[in-house]
């Protein structure tokens, strides 16, 4: 960041734009975590218990598809994230917990038989139910969610064996999920199979669903959607393998906008089961069938009169009798991106993505091995420093590298240059704390061959590669202010960023002034950067720059200054006027310093320019009573009250009610944003 003294030759007029609202709503209520020390949310551990590990993998993945659209009052579907992560393996916990008011990721780690034999557990709003690893098995039931419920996955389960004898069965509705008016579900990765009647069906007026990469099975009825006069359900199936199932395979009835492609539907000759049907366009439902995989089936696309079927790319082999097709559909493009398979692909890539996965994530195609480095200190790895594993990824490289760090302090500086996108730095201790990359430069540091390093140039680590990955490990800027006064410049970045798609999980960022620096490429590119899990700790300006960037179930703890005082600004945002800012969401915010000492933020106004609109946005999180009652500060002559500062729902000492000086988003400010907003098309998951 600028000095003090250029920030005072850069004062223009003041702007009157008013707070404008661009700030995702929290996903859910704060996470519910106890604070202790400074490192004592998380723990000294990086690596957590093995459901909360499962858990890391996918929690926050979100759906795609119509799940992933904004309609409802609900803006995508991400289930419980941001709720509390609840392990369960008995029958009580789990319907203790799914039929809970609050947000819940519900890990179900074992067999869970349904008792008594055909249960449907009521699931509430805002639940994530997944299996751990492959383990999680509900046996003689499933899953009902009723009129209104929504933002749902279901997700890497078996759900299986609730079948009474009866191969058409009409007097035991035992399904594995069944949807009365629900909305926003995401039913994905499953093998559901050997039920009573449905394996899933999508009722009366439910919309907004997303169902990808399931194995459906050893059924009768397999797929119904619709039973209402209504033409509103909007849904989208994908990826899924549908093998040895008579009917509904789907059979979709009065659905607004139906979006099937890349399914693999498979009839085996010589078994007990014989397809009726394959794919069903009936009453008024409008359906775009693309890029599917029809081996054997018996009418494999068949449609009513009164309804519109447009089929693009399909292969059909061995199958026979009505292949339909007609009228004029919707183009899936104008809800939601997506990517289609070649047909001729699907048959092998389904086979070995569906269904569940010892660990799974929103990639659900074959990616590329990793390439891995190793750098250990004491000559045990391939090399003995971070830059030379860096310097060793090629140029323009199209997978991932990974940089696995042997615990150790590793001072030197690092920089990965733009063409090398795709690394992730790992550290390999048993805690983030284990792994340290370090360095002491400020920007009044002398450089060799004369000048200084400036804010930018001090940082220990610079990261201007896209892609970029880092966990468990430290990376600080320990700089001593006190011992150098006479230095030009006290600013000492510890990491700077300069890319887009930046994902940092599980770390710890550490320094005085000017921590963490999030930047673009340049003014007119976007730079997003996730951060989870991790910590943050300085004392004035140490979140800063133009990034669009999200801190997610953090800690940002406060430093005292050098001389032992209490003083400093968490955010100092530089937003362009068209992009977003810094979210801080579900996070706490403290540190042993005095009350009432810190502000969360104020705008900077880099060089002057005054088009900028800086943007922090403090929501869903716990404030230690260090934050001031008037939180936000003008910068440079430009008042913050023409910029977007906000807060959201915040609790603890340190929250305060909605004034002039505390703006707070009202509900409906809030109710269209939200974390997925912020980061776009992009879903951060660790690779």
């Amino acid at each position: 960041m600028e000095s003090t003294q250029d920030k005072a030759r850069h004062r223009r007029r003041r702007r009157r734009l008013g707070l404008t609202a661009g700030v995702p709503m929290a996903l859910v209520a704060a996470v519910g975590l106890s604070y202790g020390t400074v490192f004592g949310v998380f723990g000294e551990d990086a690596q957590p218990n093995a459901s909360a590990a499962t858990a890391a993998a996918w929690a926050d993945d979100v759906a795609d598809g119509f799940a992933s659209v904004n309609a409802l009052g609900q803006n995508g579907t991400y289930g419980g994230r941001g709720g509390e992560t609840v392990t369960v393996k008995t029958l009580a916990d789990l319907e203790k917990y799914a039929t809970a008011s609050e947000p819940y990721v519900i890990v179900v780690a074992g067999t869970i038989t349904m008792n008594p034999v055909g249960k449907e557990i009521k699931v509430a709003s805002d639940k994530t139910i997944v299996g751990s690893g492959t383990s999680g098995h509900i046996v003689g039931g499933g899953f009902f969610l009723g009129q209104g419920v929504h933002n749902v996955i279901i997700r890497n389960l078996t759900i299986r064996d609730s079948y009474q004898g009866i191969w058409n069965d009409k007097d035991h509705d035992f399904d594995a999920v069944q949807m009365d008016g629900a909305h926003h579900v995401w039913i994905d990765h499953n093998d559901l199979r050997h039920m009573a009647d449905g394996l899933i069906d999508v009722r009366k007026d439910s919309t907004n669903v997303t169902v990808s990469w399931n194995k459906l099975g050893n059924n009768n009825k397999t797929f119904g959607i619709g039973w209402t006069e209504n033409v509103v359900t909007d849904i989208t199936i994908h990826h899924n393998w549908i093998r040895e199932t008579e009917q509904r395979n789907p059979s979709t009835d009065n659905a607004a906008h139906a979006h099937l492609y890349n399914n693999y539907l498979q009839d085996d000759a010589g078994t007990d089961i014989t397809s009726s049907y394959g794919n069903y366009s009936r009453g008024q439902t409008k359906m775009v069938l693309e890029n599917s995989y029809f081996q054997g089936f018996n009418n494999p696309v068949i449609k009513d009169s009164t309804a519109t079927l447009v089929q693009r790319g399909n292969v059909f082999s061995g199958t026979s009798g009505r292949n339909e097709s007609g009228g004029t559909a919707f183009d899936p493009k104008t809800y939601y991106n997506y990517t289609l398979d070649s047909a001729a692909d699907v048959p092998a890539k389904v086979k070995s993505g569906a269904g569940p996965r010892s660990t799974i994530g929103t990639a659900t195609t074959t990616a590329a091995a990793a390439t891995t480095l190793t750098v250990a200190q004491d000559g045990s790895g391939q090399y003995k420093t971070v830059q030379a594993a860096v310097d060793a990824v090629p140029a323009n490289n199209t997978s991932r590298i990974v940089i696995s760090i042997k615990p150790g302090t590793y001072r030197e500086t690092m920089k990965i240059p733009s063409n090398k996108p795709h690394v992730t730095l790992q550290g390999t201790g048993g805690s983030r704390k284990d792994t340290v990359i370090v360095y002491n430069n400020s920007a009044g540091t002398a450089k060799p061959g004369g000048g200084t390093y400036g804010t930018a140039g001090s940082a220990t680590v610079a990261v201007e590669a896209d892609d970029f990955q880092a966990r468990n490990l430290t990376v600080s800027n320990d700089f001593d202010e006190k011992a150098n006064q006479n230095a030009g410049g006290h600013q000492a970045v510890a990491l700077r960023t300069s890319a887009d798609k930046v994902f940092l999980d599980s770390v710890i960022i550490t320094g005085d002034q000017d921590t963490l620096e999030l930047e673009t490429a340049a003014p007119d590119k976007l730079g997003r950067v996730y951060v989870r899990n991790s910590y943050v700790i300085g004392n004035v300006d140490f979140i800063f720059g133009r990034a669009s960037a999200v801190i997610d179930r953090s800690v940002i703890t406060l430093k005292k200054r050098w001389d032992g005082t209490s003083a400093g600004y968490i955010t100092a945002p530089s937003t362009p006027a068209d992009r977003k800012g810094f979210l801080i969401a579900n996070t706490t915010v403290n540190g042993d310093v005095s009350a009432g000492s810190f502000y969360l933020g104020r705008n900077w106004h880099a060089g002057g320019d005054a088009a900028l609109d800086p943007q922090t946005t403090v929501r869903n999180s716990t404030l230690s009573n260090a934050i001031k009652s008037t939180p936000w500060s003008d910068m440079g002559g430009f008042a913050w009250k023409d910029d977007r500062f906000a807060e959201y729902k915040n609790t603890g000492p340190g929250a305060g009610t909605a004034s002039s000086d505390r703006p707070q988003l009202t509900d409906a400010q809030a109710a269209g944003q939200e974390i997925v907003d912020w980061l776009g098309d992009w879903t951060p998951t660790a690779s």
